[in-house]
Formats: C-alpha cells, structure tokens, sequence
C-alpha cells in the first residue's frame, strides 16, 4: 500500500528540497532521498534567462504524405514502447547550459522612434507590394465587369501607410460601424478620420486590397495550388523579419491561439480551452519571458487518424524550431505537441522540451498510468526515466502527466496557494500555504507563458474592421503581430524608456500604436468628406 503523510510532512519536507520520492519499478515501490545538487544538473533555473533558418512550409497538410517522418515515428515508438526502456529515477540529467546570443537584433539609434521598430517587421517593401497588388486588382475586377470604375484611381504607398494607419486607430477607438469615423455628428465623428482621407476612399481600399496576383491564382485541384495562396507573400515576408529581428531566448513556448472570422471559411476550429473558442488557429513559436512572437504556423488540415495526428505535431513543433538546433534551448509546449517519441527526437537535436501529455499516448510508461497509480493525495507524484527523459504523474487540482528532458527528476517545489479562505486548490487544507510540486509541472507552469501573453497583448487592441474575406483575418492578424513584436523589441532595446519626444510617465503599448498610428498617417491627406447620419 502507498504510504501516507500529512500536509504539514509534505511542506516541511518541500521547503528544503528533500522528500521521499515514490517510484514505481516492476517490483513495486521505492524510496529514495533526492538533494538539490541534482536540481538541473549543470544548468540554471529556465527563468533565469539571458537576453538561420525562417523557411517554413505552409503547404496544405491535409494533401502531403510524410513516408520519412512516419518511419522516424515507427523506430521512436518500437524503442519507447520496448518494456525494458523506462527504470527509475535514479540519474543525474545532462543540461548543456544555453550560451547562444538572443535579444533584439538591429543597427537603429536612441533617435529612433515607433515606425523605426514596425519598419523592422513590416518593411516598406511590404507596403510596395500591397500598393501594386491593390491596383492590379482594381484593374482585374474592371476587366471582369467589363465596365470602368469613375471612383477608383490608383494608391500609392503613402496613402497604403495612411490606410493602415487608420485600422489601427479603429482598433483603439471602436465604433460599430467604419462610416461612422465621418459622421458630421461632433460626438461621434472623427477629425483626423475626416482630415485623412474620404469615406468613400477607405471603402474602395477595403474594396480592392490585395497581397497576390489574381489572375495567376491555380485553382483547387491544378499543379501549384495553394490554400493560402492569397497571404502566401505577406507570410512569407513577415516570416523573415520575425525570426531576424529577436533572436530566441532560453526559454520558449509553443501553443495556438485563434482568430475568429465574420466571414465563411471552411477551416475553422472550435478550441474550448481559449477564450475565444471558435477561430482559424494558427500554431505560435513565442519568447516565454517577452512575448515575442518569432515563428507562426497556420493549421489548415485535419489528421486523419492518430498516427497522422502524432505525425502532425511532430512536422509542427520541428518546423516551428527549425534553426534552434544545437542552441539548447527549453521549449514549453501543451499536451497536444507532448509525447516521448518528440522529445526523444528534439533532445537529439540540442533541444530540451516539458510539456503535459496524454498517459494513453504510445511510450508512456505503463506503470504511470492512472489505473494502475490509483487515487493520488494533493503533491503527491511518481516518476520513471530514461537518462533525460523523465515522465510524471502527480495530482495539482486534477492529475497530471508530464514529460520532460530538462527537469532532474526528485525536485519539488511549493506553488503558492489560494488566501482568504479559499480551498479550492486542495482537499487537504492546503489554502494558503502551498502544494507541493514536481519540477517539470512548476517550469512548465513558469514558462508555458509566451503565447498567452503575446495573445494578451495582441487582443487589447484589434486591427482592421470584419469582412468576409477569410484572409483579411490573417493580414490584420500578422499586422498586429508585427506591432506586438515591434512594441516588444523597442521597449527591450531602450530599457523601458520610451522615445524621445514622449512626455508621460510610462509608454505603454496604447502609446506605441497611437504613435506608429500618427506616424504612418503623417502629413497625408486626402479629399475630405462627411457622412451625416440619420
């Protein structure tokens, strides 16, 4: 029978880093003590940290074979699943410590200002190329009504500038409709709006914006089609100023986020852990501590079976690192990405991974299953390993398994608990005084962070306006990216001060956009109009 002991056992012991630890072997259960010399072998804490390759392949998933990477999965499962593979947790982790450089990468000066650190991102190329694409669109839709259009006449990359400029300013002045920004209603209209550019003009630019040449666009079933043809140039652009502008952290996190759609697309998710539960998801590669957001990748398939699921995390999470290799980086991912057959894969590559993970996944130790565990008291947990790898299985709120290649197994932590009385976080009067933890499930939970504070930011201030066009969720979406990332690199390459010229107290990212906003705008102005409304 599993041995018992009471919380205030379970903290004291915590509090010195020494406890009993249950290991489960084929001859049943052991006890071992741990010390922290063993915490993290030669390397330090993942919170503790310092401050190529960006070609991703977007192709459509539902359509690729991968026969390489399904016999890479064959010879990882047969030698995770051998019953021989998985001992006790009685081995000292190798960590090589983590001394690649990292942090923001650029030549510019302490005169530089908002659209200095967005041009980084968003390139003046990119505006070239929505001006061109714009207008050939123009040109294509005319062609196919066979009629010319008296009120469109060709942009050009300032007023491109100034249109973005615009969205980005609805997204912190929200109205419920666009036309509203001209209003002759002094409550409701905009001055600046008015002083930009006509109603009329914003609607033929949201009318004819483009980022592709239509009139070569393959259809669905030709040689060359591409589902994400029409952002296929603006990925393509912003995957390489993404990646070259901030170089990785320690630290990193992969994760999804949504976009939620007005329009009709056939790829929409339902993701009931996100707050925004129905979207297009898109796979991020994000900084743990900064938010930075340096790799993204679009889910536009859906596996077929669980071996084409496995084979889809794994084709994710290798093409999201691609670079890293060698780096010794730690990266955090959820349980849908975690499995022993990646971590063996990405700790061969120089790379260190933590994540939750699914017991019923094939190499996961049969003995850390919950049926053959049994009901676990709040901090307790049981462990087996092969040399890094170390699998976990302990009860937080509910129980959790875990597999991890940067965590030495026998380290335990106390996670802060719930005060004033709540004890929600424990069966056993734990309020207040803390759980007990393992050392994967406490760095995963500290680091696991990157993606939802990028999504954090992200959120508090959309751009663009709804449509129906699915890709004009993704080209607000790598718009306000790129501001996200912008934001994030300016306020880390000045230390926290803001630019020069800026006299309140703290910039804050409210502040970055209205001024990218004014500065995108500039001294541009068009023909000037008011709606009244009724």
């Amino acid at each position: 029978p599993l041995q018992s002991r009471t919380c205030e056992q379970l903290l004291t012991s915590a509090a010195t880093l020494r406890y009993k630890a249950y290991q489960i072997t084929g001859n049943g259960i052991k006890h071992e003590d741990y010390e922290e010399d063993s915490y993290y072998a030669t390397s330090n804490n993942c919170s503790e940290t310092s401050s190529t390759d960006s070609d991703i392949d977007f192709s459509d998933l539902e359509e690729e074979e991968h026969p390489a990477l399904f016999s890479t999965y064959d010879v990882l499962d047969d030698e995770c699943t051998s019953p021989d593979f998985w001992g006790e947790p009685d081995q000292v982790i190798s960590i090589e410590p983590f001394t690649a450089d990292s942090g923001p990468q650029h030549s510019l000066g302490d005169d530089a200002d908002t659209l200095d650190y967005f041009r980084l991102l968003f390139p003046d190329s990119l505006f070239e190329h929505m001006v061109e694409q714009t207008n050939n669109y123009a040109l294509y839709r005319q062609r196919r009504s066979g009629r010319s259009n008296a009120h469109w006449h060709p942009t050009d990359i300032r007023e491109m500038r100034a249109y973005v400029g615009l969205n980005i300013l609805m997204g912190i002045n929200q109205l419920p409709d666009y036309s509203m920004y001209w209003a002759s209603d002094i409550f409701i209209g905009n001055a600046g709006f008015k002083k930009t550019m006509t109603a009329r003009r914003f609607e033929k630019l949201n009318q004819n914006l483009h980022l592709c040449d239509r009139g070569s666009e393959p259809s669905k079933g030709e040689l060359g089609y591409d589902g994400l043809y029409k952002i296929r140039p603006l990925m393509d652009m912003v995957g390489h100023t993404m990646w070259d502008a901030y170089l990785p952290n320690r630290c990193l996190t992969i994760d999804e986020c949504a976009i939620t759609p007005k329009g009709r697309f056939s790829q929409k998710q339902y993701m009931p852990s996100k707050p925004l539960r129905k979207g297009l998801k898109v796979w991020m590669l994000c900084d743990s501590r900064s938010g930075y957001c340096h790799r993204t990748r679009i889910y536009v398939g859906k596996p077929s079976d669980d071996l084409a699921a496995a084979a889809l995390s794994h084709k994710v999470v290798t093409s999201l690192a691609r670079g890293l290799e060698g780096r010794h980086h730690h990266i955090f991912m959820d349980s849908f990405f975690t499995s022993v057959p990646l971590l063996q894969h990405l700790l061969r590559q120089g790379l260190y991974a933590c994540g939750p993970t699914n017991p019923c996944r094939r190499g996961y130790p049969e003995a850390l299953k919950p049926r053959n565990v049994g009901k676990l008291a709040p901090g307790e947990f049981y462990q087996c390993q092969h040399g890094n790898l170390v699998a976990t299985i302990t009860r937080d709120v509910k129980i959790v398994s875990c597999v991890s290649t940067n965590s030495a197994p026998g380290i335990v932590g106390i996670r802060p608990g719930k005060h004033d009385g709540d004890v929600s976080d424990g069966d056993c009067g734990l309020a207040g005084l803390g759980i007990p933890r393992p050392l994967p499930l406490l760095l995963y939970q500290e680091n696991m962070r990157g993606v939802d504070l990028c999504d954090q930011l992200r959120e508090c201030y959309q751009v663009g306006r709804p449509c129906k066009k699915w890709w004009r969720y993704f080209l607000w979406f790598y718009v306000n990216l790129c501001i996200v990332n912008a934001y994030v690199v300016l306020r880390e390459s000045r230390g926290g001060s803001p630019p020069a010229g800026f006299n309140g107290k703290q910039f804050t990212q409210r502040h970055f956009r209205i001024r990218l906003a004014q500065q995108l705008i500039g001294d541009y102005q068009g023909e000037t109009e008011m709606i009244h409304l009724h």
